[in-house]
């Protein structure tokens, strides 16, 4: 596995023959992180929530790069039916690589087409949800990876199961953090349980670091105002970095060859919010089994999904 110091964007190796889905890659890191699978030669599946927005994605990456092997297909996380049917209407065989990154951050008090609050319903369980549906479409492929967008603010969580649905009120900053809290501890989990299975699964979690995106400006958070607004954006414009940046922890979980399942890559610089690509090990969140298996026993049940209980397809 090389250093960090040797990884750039040009070390991502051939993709050709791979098969990957990466959710919100209609903008943002998501954007970045497809496009570049695709330039490796990955057939990639842009899986985004607005068709038009989708749309224009998908005509903006063929022009950057020409002939690219792309398509896209509408699911929206924060709706099971919309998870479901996507997952039923996969048609593509064996999937090499999901990349989970759509997600929406410090959002104002909004349930989920099924009635969760919607930084927890989108994040975690929506991610939850289309995971394991696709599940025994990654179990056919050769050499399968997962790899889950969660993010350094999850450090600063104060996890609590009993108050993952705003039950006792909401803040959105700390349901954010929370909710990518959940996302680590999935990811790690998945891998603990692959592993007890015996299951040729890679799943890793990441953090992008400071990286411009429109999650803290669109969707959700522009019903705030102007004001928000202005601030929001002079924030990501001072003190982030540019979506280039921030998709190099996604690109490098998704394709080093050596990293083992189970990791959490995070930008190698100070706060672990800028800088190449790194595993952080001295991590709580990846050594508590006993909150991640109780997170997953719930999630199971809120979301009717079930795992490794199906055989490849």
């Amino acid at each position: 596995m090389r250093t960090s110091a040797a990884w750039t964007l040009q070390s991502v190796p051939d993709q050709t023959g791979r098969v990957a889905v990466v959710t919100g890659a209609n903008s943002g890191i998501g954007y970045v992180t497809a496009r570049e699978l695709a330039r490796r030669g990955a057939h990639v599946v842009l899986a985004c929530r607005d068709p038009g927005r989708g749309g224009a994605a998908l005509a903006r990456m063929r022009e950057e790069v020409p002939g690219a092997r792309l398509e896209l297909r509408q699911v929206d996380l924060a709706s099971l039916a919309s998870i479901r049917e996507f997952a039923a209407g996969w048609r593509r065989g064996p999937l090499d690589l999901l990349v989970n990154n759509a997600g929406v951050a410090m959002v104002p008090y909004a349930v989920t087409a099924d009635g969760f609050e919607s930084q927890f319903g989108i994040d975690h369980l929506g991610t939850f949800a289309l995971t394991g549906l696709l599940l025994p479409h990654l179990l056919a492929a050769p050499d399968p990876r997962v790899v889950t967008v969660s993010s350094e603010g999850q450090r600063f969580a104060r996890f609590d199961l009993g108050n993952l649905n705003a039950e006792r009120g909401y803040r959105a900053a700390f349901a954010y953090v929370q909710a990518k809290r959940a996302n680590l501890y999935f990811a790690v989990e998945l891998q603990r349980r692959a592993d007890a299975a015996g299951l040729r699964l890679r799943s890793t979690a990441v953090a992008p670091g400071l990286t411009r995106t429109n999650v803290l400006t669109g969707g959700a958070n522009g019903s705030r105002g102007r004001l928000y607004a202005a601030l929001a954006r002079l924030l990501v414009r001072v003190a982030f970095r540019p979506p280039l940046e921030g998709a190099k922890t996604s690109l490098y979980a998704a394709t080093e060859p050596d990293l083992p399942g189970g990791s959490y890559i995070v930008p190698g610089g100070p706060l672990q919010l800028r800088g190449e690509p790194v595993r952080r090990t001295r991590e709580r969140a990846i050594r508590d089994a006993a909150t991640a298996a109780e997170l997953w026993r719930l999630s199971e049940r809120l979301t009717g999904v079930g795992y490794l209980s199906a055989a490849p397809c």
